[in-house]
């Protein structure tokens, strides 16, 4: 089975974070959701309080498939200030494992330096934030073991694209049905 970590930052955009944690799980692969504060508590950027079920400084990210990213604001910052956030995504990015990110956290992956020579989308006003990137603006974008999107309205294809990443179009194909998913 297939183990990723959905890193929570203070601020998070909660659609983001926790729209992946549903599909991915509805897939079948496992999700840990992970505080990168020193409490499981996270509240997000609309005042929602999301219970982690790990913190970043218990978790053992050698057995992780992949990692993802969600934005808002100031979560995005916040991820991008931790810089045990960034070992990981340089890491795995190396490995070539699965490094995702949403909205503004992009620009995590770019300050992180993994983005050259790769495309990537991003909240639109981040651009210039997606160091040696290719910018698009598809809703979702993979390049290699990369996939970045554009916002909030992008959760459930960028969540799809995720389970097509690990399991394959079918299966992702089985899962929009299977949630009425009617988008792109």
């Amino acid at each position: 089975m297939k183990k990723i970590a959905v890193f929570l930052a203070e601020g998070l955009e909660e659609i983001e974070g926790l729209t992946v944690v549903d599909v991915l799980r509805r897939a079948g692969i496992e999700v840990i959701t992970v505080s990168v504060s020193e409490k499981k508590e996270v509240t997000g950027s609309h005042n929602i309080t999301i219970l982690a079920e790990a913190l970043f400084t218990e978790m053992d990210y050698s057995g992780l498939d992949g990692v993802v990213l969600p934005g808002g604001m100031p979560g995005t910052t916040n991820l991008m200030h931790h810089e045990g956030v960034r070992q990981v995504i340089r890491e795995f990015a190396s490995q070539k494992k699965l490094v995702s990110a949403i909205c503004a956290a992009p620009s995590v992956l770019g300050q992180a330096g993994v983005l050259k020579g790769k495309r990537a989308t991003c909240y639109p006003g981040f651009e210039e934030q997606l160091t040696g990137a290719e910018c698009c603006k598809e809703q979702v974008v993979r390049d290699g073991n990369m996939i970045t999107s554009r916002g909030m309205g992008t959760a459930i294809p960028f969540a799809l694209a995720l389970t097509a990443y690990f399991l394959g179009q079918e299966k992702a194909d089985e899962i929009k049905d299977s949630i009425l998913y009617e988008g792109k």
